[in-house]
């Protein structure tokens, strides 16, 4: 990881001051780091043996997290987030177009660590990840303020917009170590379902959470209308009335003050958080489930931890 965050450093580089300015908000911000820690986690299950001359799994981990961080970037000023990890966000800091443009750049960077890379199999794969997340991003925009909006098409929006990377930077690990396709089918399976599991709690948490802990403002994905499994479900199991002010806040958007107090009395009265903690819990074990084809190890054991880690996040 730490060869990981040099060569992230190293590639923010710009002779335009503003892009290693920016960057460097980005990396004290800090974050979990976690698809590139899958990445090289998933290299090392699968026997990857690097050398100094020899890191292909360093630079993909970089180029993964490239990709997370244009979408944040990209996602910050669609959803005009004030925080990101605890601090200002980037958009906040310095202006919409400067965070759109610079996460046009790190799209652009993440382009050039694929092709170093010179695989067209690892290119595919982050290349197709790098698509499915616009489309998951656009349907998340599409479904927005439409209560009506089924289960199964806000899962595929959270496949789409998280679940993707996820797998794609697990099978990637696989492919540089030239394991079988049995192998890199079930990191794929491993990351996706991570990947469920993960968005899933987050989706929860922005009903459930310490503001200070989350790293983002509580109650934000209400006040932008944004359709998550915590309000479907509410919604599903409210009364008449409650109904009637989810489609006030959600599909009218007409919020005060006092909606999100309200809000998370009603997600708290209906179970609504258990029941999406249930949901990422089943994707969770699924994930387990798909890393029994290695065999035991100390490695296999902590990436089962780093599940139940994700999970373990909503308590």
């Amino acid at each position: 990881m730490q060869a990981c965050n040099r060569a992230i450093i190293a590639r923010m580089e710009s002779p335009v001051p503003l892009i290693p300015q920016l960057g460097a908000h980005l990396v004290a911000a800090g974050g979990k780091r976690l698809r590139p820690l899958l990445t090289l986690a998933s290299s090392r299950l699968c026997g990857y043996k690097s050398t100094p001359e020899n890191q292909r799994h360093v630079g993909l981990a970089a180029c993964v997290e490239f990709i997370h961080t244009a979408t944040l970037l990209h996602d910050d000023v669609v959803d005009e987030s004030n925080l990101r990890r605890g601090l200002a966000s980037a958009n906040a800091v310095f202006g919409n177009k400067a965070s759109v443009l610079v996460g046009d750049f790190l799209f652009a960077r993440s382009f050039q660590l694929m092709t170093a890379d010179g695989s067209l199999k690892v290119m595919a794969i982050l290349s197709d990840a790098s698509a499915t997340i616009a489309e998951g991003e656009v349907l998340q925009m599409v479904t927005q303020n439409d209560l009506s909006t089924p289960v199964d098409r806000y899962l595929e929006v959270i496949h789409g917009k998280t679940a993707a990377l996820f797998a794609a930077a697990c099978r990637v690990g696989a492919v540089v170590a030239d394991r079988p396709e049995a192998e890199e089918l079930a990191l794929d399976r491993f990351g996706t379902n991570l990947g469920m599991a993960f968005q899933l709690v987050d989706d929860a948490l922005d009903y459930a959470a310490d503001q200070q802990i989350l790293g983002k403002t509580v109650g934000d994905d209400m006040r932008e209308g944004k359709i998550t499994l915590p309000v479907l479900a509410a919604y599903e199991a409210g009364s008449a009335e409650d109904r009637a002010f989810w489609e006030r806040v959600i599909e009218k958007g007409e919020q005060t003050e006092a909606d999100l107090p309200h809000a998370l009395a009603l997600i708290e009265k209906t179970g609504a958080i258990a029941t999406t903690i249930a949901r990422a819990q089943a994707y969770a074990a699924e994930a387990v489930d798909a890393l029994s084809i290695f065999p035991d190890s100390e490695l296999r054991r902590l990436m089962t931890e780093t599940v139940q880690y994700t999970v373990d996040r909503a308590r």
